[in-house]
């Protein structure tokens, strides 16, 4: 166990008289020549003391190593085949970093019914239980490596808005050698829940009946053999813990061939898992990505993801309320894509039809939503877009902004590509049936959509339902009230006052159960100080569009 001491000095300080020139006489008479020994102490600062995170198991003690800086912590400590099974701390130590030789793993991973039942995991909560305090850098070495809380444990990541946890690589957080639009430095984070997905066999209908009527036991993205996990269940209710205030940066390694991670992948996690304040920066694959489960996220900033921002699948169900995402200048695909059923293209329609019917195909929420999209025609994966949304998801979106205003279409490509809004498959009946619905809204893309309903205008579907739909320049324009009087949406990444906002020639709807339209406003700004890259003294370099 390292610790760091700091002692304190107590300086005496002697006064020296010297008479001017001649002999010195000193006379007896009436003179006190006691010495005064004592001494006026010095009060010291006492320093804390830091030790790094230690657990015991079958009587053997495990803990990090302390090198006065940092703790290290070998792969006989944790990795991906050597998980952590007993619940356990990671400390605060200052300014300085818990390093991981390998990936960081939470509780055993079964791949079938009888392994869950054999160590007594059923509904989740039942295994280890980490906990990690406010103010935690955790830092991986190799792109090999990544975190993941396997079913039936708990990650509790409680930071706070003036001391956040985050998650980046040894290079970022110790060497300071990553640039800000850098990914691809480890691999992520993965949590597997026992909510369901609709890559499992249920009978009944979700919310009512609902029941497996076989295992369910989902390989999840990572690594394969002894580090393969896996996910899924009936238990929408799961508890994986807690993600308060976390930053998840550089990601999108990968870890095994073909095989790259996204900032944080929800693997059928459930809703008693806590997650609110959370940031996807600077990622290779998708910011977030959801299969299947119901699990709710508050408070969402993704900054410089070059894939997805928000994916959704397998049956999702949670809500997203309040979810910042600025692209890169120069990259980013879609501000949302979602899928109602995994391994789509894989089912009969009848099959399609029977998950629609028994609400196991993906159903979100998404409210206050920002989308500030690059319309690039060449970045890692696709052009720059807004939402799109397909393969039987029926979401409801509101007070949403989607936008390429900033960027302008010829500048950076093609804006046959760089659409805000795509609605396909079955989700074009859905929308006029009023099953998929986006309502008070706005949406200012010089490539407003890119679809038909069945034959109607997705832009004028837009407009019939109480939504904002404004074409904007081929070169870009401000949507702020510094360019000019036609656009007034956002001062920067902030949302303008709904009274103050201007779209000509549309109507500013009014919000829904809200005061604003999009994700953040200035007099109630939710992402500071604690998002990364979003303002000065915070951030690696100014937001493109400042």
């Amino acid at each position: 166990m390292g610790q760091k001491k700091v002692l304190g000095v107590s300086i005496l300080a002697a006064l020296l008289a010297a008479c001017d020139g001649g002999d010195v006489s000193i006379s007896p008479s009436n003179v006190d020549n006691s010495v005064d020994n004592s001494v006026t102490e010095v009060p010291t600062t006492p320093v804390e003391e830091f030790s790094c995170a230690t657990y015991t198991k079958d009587g053997v003690v495990n803990e990090g190593s302390f090198d006065g800086t940092n703790c290290t912590y070998t792969t006989g400590f944790v990795d991906v085949d050597n998980p952590i099974t007993v619940s356990m701390t990671f400390p605060n130590i200052g300014e300085g970093v818990h390093i991981f030789d390998g990936s960081l793993a939470i509780g055993e991973n079964h791949a079938s019914q009888a392994g869950l039942d054999a160590a007594g995991i059923s509904e989740g909560g039942d295994g280890a239980i980490v906990t990690i305090e406010a103010g935690v850098t955790m830092a991986f070495n190799t792109t090999l490596d990544y975190a993941v809380v396997n079913r039936g444990s708990q990650i509790r990541a409680n930071g706070t808005a003036a001391a956040p946890i985050t998650f980046t690589s040894v290079n970022d957080a110790v060497s300071g050698t990553v640039g800000a639009e850098d990914v691809s430095e480890w691999g992520g984070m993965i949590i597997n829940g026992f909510g369901v997905t609709n890559k499992c066999s249920y009978s009944g209908t979700r919310g009512v009946d609902l029941a497996l009527t076989g295992e369910c036991n989902v390989v999840s993205e990572g690594r394969a053999g002894d580090g393969e996990t896996h996910y899924g269940g009936d238990n929408d209710g799961d508890n994986s813990g807690v993600l308060r205030y976390v930053v998840v940066k550089h990601t999108g390694a990968e870890v095994a061939p073909g095989n790259e991670l996204n900032g944080i992948a929800f693997n059928a996690v459930g809703s008693g898992t806590v997650v609110e304040n959370l940031q996807a920066y600077s990622t290779f694959d998708d910011g977030i990505e959801f299969f299947g489960g119901a699990v709710d996220v508050t408070n969402y900033v993704a900054l410089y993801v070059r894939d997805d921002s928000i994916d959704i699948d397998e049956g999702y169900i949670g809500t997203i309320e309040n979810a910042l995402v600025i692209q890169s200048r120069l990259d980013g695909n879609r501000c949302v894509e979602s899928d109602g059923i995994g391994s789509y293209s894989s089912r009969d329609q009848a099959t399609i039809d029977d998950f629609i019917a028994r609400g196991l195909n993906s159903a979100a929420t998404l409210k206050n939503l920002t989308c500030i999209v690059s319309a690039n025609e060449t970045g890692t994966h696709d052009p720059g877009q807004g939402m799109r949304i397909r393969e039987a998801h029926f979401p409801t979106i509101s007070n949403a902004i989607v936008t390429t205003a900033y960027s302008g279409d010829d500048v950076l490509g093609d804006d046959d590509f760089s659409y805000c809004v795509r609605i396909d498959n079955e989700g074009q009946q859905a929308a006029l049936d009023g099953n998929l619905t986006i309502s008070s809204s706005i949406v200012a893309c010089q490539d407003l959509v890119d679809s038909s309903l069945e034959g109607q205008s997705t832009a004028q579907w837009l407009t019939d339902n109480g939504n904002a739909v404004y074409q904007s320049a081929e070169a870009g324009e401000d949507p702020t009230s510094a360019s000019n009087g036609d656009l007034v949406i956002l001062d920067g990444f902030y949302s303008v006052p709904v009274a103050s906002m201007v779209a000509t020639g549309a109507t500013i709807p009014t919000p829904v159960d809200s005061s604003i339209i999009g994700a953040v406003s200035a007099d109630n700004d939710w992402t500071a100080p604690w998002a990364f890259g979003l303002r000065e003294g915070n951030r690696s370099q100014a937001l493109w569009f400042e």
